[in-house]
């Protein structure tokens, strides 16, 4: 029996034998009933068996392979498929490994009744798994397509729709600090500077979410090269960390020639995270350093900070994201999600560096990121500053 004929004739032997593997998928089947797995994968089969009967040319063989074979107007039955499955909690993973499960059972099933291998075996099996590659790519194709377009919803949502409010919130804030000032008492003032602080953070979270999302679906961080003094963004940033934490000592020594073209949005962002950091899990009464230093062909900043030491067998995971870790200076007992230091490895990387750590009890914690010296070719190469300190 030519396998087509075969798969009509057993369509229900094989989906059967694909839905048990499918209630395996826990916890995505766990609340799907045996008619739910099996929505489509009918309507798939007989794709794949009609399929088998077109006539193809070589031409149309080779077009295929490459994912080119002209598909119908509508979605596809692996289209629908691939849609049931993401509404249904299935990941990309576990809706491929259905394909390869259905793969499985035609070609157990057909080859337990037959004798020999013919030719025209072997060509329905190679027809087979190119319609089989076929209705997978259609799936693969559909399902990113649909994430792609809830990560950009999300994104849209967290940018805009939670930053209005926000920014509503603390321009009140703001107003009311400036206008009556005179008739509240302290404690009314210490409220209204409180929601200011929040809504601060909250803001800066949603700008690290926005950069999570961005980094881990896929879409990377977008990068905006200018012509920057790396030094001038480092001093910046330290005055202003310096301004949030007037009790602590933060240090600053640049040398050699800090310009270059990089990103200064995300050049802040680097100098921040780490910064704050190196506050969160510093002894409250320990000096913190900060290095800015121009080599010939890279930029290396560096953040040193004394405290409780990076347990070893984190040292692998500390740049990932969503790994937690406990402060133990100021900040003790506050919990931390390790955005920043994700965000800031992404961004290291989107510039073609690297950034690493060393953590000891004698030696402190101390962050190294490296940053290739990218300038335009028609500058002449400038001279390199004196060192400058901050104490």
């Amino acid at each position: 029996m030519r396998l087509a004929n075969f798969i009509r004739a057993n369509a229900e032997s094989i989906v059967t034998e694909w839905a048990d593997f499918a209630q395996t998928l826990i916890p995505a089947a766990a609340d799907l009933s045996p008619l739910k797995l099996r929505n489509h994968i009918t309507s798939i089969l007989a794709f794949i068996a009609n399929d088998l009967e077109s006539p193809q040319t070589e031409s149309e063989r080779l077009e295929k392979s490459h994912g080119g074979k002209f598909k119908d107007i509508g979605d596809s039955a692996a289209e629908t498929h691939a849609a049931l499955r993401l509404a249904g909690g299935f990941n990309m993973d576990q809706m491929v490994s259905e394909f390869r499960a259905l793969r499985a059972s035609v070609v157990k099933l057909w080859e337990a009744q037959l004798g020999e291998f013919t030719a025209a075996d072997i060509s329905d099996l190679t027809r087979f798994n190119e319609s089989i590659d076929q209705a997978l790519t259609e799936a693969i194709s559909y399902y990113s397509k649909k994430l792609d377009r809830s990560r950009n919803l999300f994104l849209g949502i967290l940018s805009h729709d939670m930053r209005n409010p926000l920014s509503a919130a603390r321009m009140a804030a703001d107003l009311a600090l400036r206008i009556d000032r005179g008739s509240m008492n302290v404690r009314q003032k210490m409220l209204v500077a409180q929601v200011v602080e929040s809504n601060d953070r909250a803001m800066e979270i949603i700008e690290h979410l926005v950069d999570l999302t961005r980094a881990r679906l896929g879409a990377g961080l977008p990068i905006i090269k200018e012509y920057m003094d790396m030094g001038f963004v480092s001093r910046q940033l330290t005055d202003e960390m310096r301004a949030l934490h007037p009790d602590r000592k933060i240090t600053l020594v640049i040398t050699g020639n800090a310009e270059g073209k990089w990103d200064r949005p995300r050049m802040g962002q680097v100098f921040s995270n780490l910064l704050g950091n190196a506050i969160q899990y510093s002894f409250s009464d320990s000096p913190i350093s900060v290095k800015v230093e121009g080599l010939s062909h890279e930029v290396v900043i560096s953040v040193h900070n004394e405290g409780v030491p990076i347990p070893p067998d984190a040292m692998g995971r500390i740049f990932d994201s969503l790994t937690r870790g406990e402060a133990e200076g100021e900040n003790a007992g506050e919990i931390n999600l390790g955005l920043g230091l994700y965000i800031i490895k992404e961004i290291v990387a989107a510039h073609g560096g690297v950034i690493d750590v060393t953590s000891s009890e004698k030696g402190g914690t101390t962050f190294t990121a490296h940053f290739p010296r990218q300038t335009t070719l028609d500058e002449p190469a400038r001279p390199a500053p004196p060192t400058l300190a901050a104490a």
